[in-house]
């Protein structure tokens, strides 16, 4: 009995230093994960303490690559879409003192931006050009402060730098109701403290058109027996509608007359200037009388004549215009003259 209470006493103490052991273990495991999380901190704060240069030229190097990215990348491309959403409106041209290689343009511009930027544009050289076409000349486009509404005025002698794109374009303003005028160039854009950035300009302007000179016509006539001295032996005055922008000098223009394909003389209109709205033009013909009174005793029983006209020269300073004389060839005006009226009037009896 004795040696199995002893034996028994030995199991108990046994077993409770093996949970004592245990408890000392997991106490142990406990203050070593304690140790490590501290041993992680204050690494991190050894290397922060240790390696801080570097973590801070790191981050002047993502803030300066920020900027740079800002600068030379995001306000180009914020600069040139300004300009591409702005708006060009030109609403008056004169062309004046025109030579064979040369004229005066007097041009009134508007621009407008709805951008909240208000750069400085500088001042650039401007190809103008029927759309799709060779540039006729060029312009210098004057320094711009781009605000909301902006004039942009031009007055200058340009050289015409391809005399056949001008032609091109004055035939088409002359011959369609809208065309499209295109202003090109390269300038400098300087907003705030950015550096100054190169734009481009290419703005394409849809601009009335003379459409064909619609609502032509011989208002009023009248006959002389009796040659001028110049030979001139019809006065009148004519209707020339301009719907567009345009202000043209043209010198003496001289036009062809003709009744179902037969000449019967020509009419000049002496320095002639055509301006927006209508214009009313004297004009001083010679007809061949002969062939005219064959026409309305034959033919034209009635008196009424149909007569073509279409333009033949222009002359300004004694020198022929040859890309007015192009666009005004491209058009025939049809009227109807009441010549037997005229000649009643002149005391003529048929």
């Amino acid at each position: 009995m004795d040696k199995e209470l002893e034996m028994s006493q030995v199991e108990i103490s046994s077993s409770t230093n093996r949970s004592s052991s245990l408890k000392r273990e997991s106490s142990n495991i406990d203050n070593a994960a304690v140790l490590r999380r501290r041993t992680s901190g204050q690494r991190l704060k050894a290397h922060l303490r240790r390696w801080w240069w570097l973590h801070l030229i790191i981050g002047a190097a993502v803030l300066l690559l920020i900027t740079l990215l800002l600068v030379y990348v995001g306000f180009p491309h914020i600069a040139q879409s300004g300009i591409d959403n702005s708006t060009l409106n030109i609403t008056s041209v004169s062309i004046t003192n025109p030579t064979e290689s040369s004229f005066l343009i007097n041009q009134a511009s508007l621009i407008t931006s709805s951008s909240a930027y208000h750069p400085q544009l500088d001042a650039f050289n401007a190809s103008l050009s029927l759309l799709g076409q060779a540039p006729y000349a060029y312009v210098t486009i004057p320094a711009i402060h781009a605000t909301a509404t902006a004039t942009a005025d031009v007055n200058q002698v340009v050289q015409i730098a391809n005399l056949s794109a001008f032609a091109a374009f004055t035939t088409a303003l002359l011959n369609n109701e809208m065309v499209s005028l295109q202003v090109s160039g390269n300038t400098g854009l300087h907003e705030m403290a950015f550096p100054e950035t190169t734009v481009n300009y290419n703005k394409t302007v849809q601009l009335s058109g003379l459409n064909h000179l619609a609502g032509f016509n011989v208002t009023s006539f009248s006959i002389n027996l009796v040659p001028l001295a110049n030979g001139t032996n019809l006065v009148g005055e004519v209707l020339i509608p301009n719907t567009s922008v345009f202000t043209f000098a043209m010198g003496n223009v001289t036009m062809n007359l003709s009744v179902a394909g037969q000449p019967i003389g020509t009419s000049t209109l002496s320095d002639l200037v055509i301006a927006p709205g209508n214009n009313s033009v004297p004009m001083a013909s010679i007809t061949n009388q002969t062939a005219v009174l064959e026409l309305i005793t034959g033919t034209y029983k009635d008196g009424l004549l149909p007569v073509d006209i279409t333009g033949n020269s222009s002359v300004y300073d004694g020198v022929h215009l040859t890309y007015y004389e192009q666009a005004l060839a491209s058009v025939t005006q049809h009227v109807v003259l009441d010549v037997g009226a005229a000649l009643k009037a002149a005391g003529v009896v048929l």
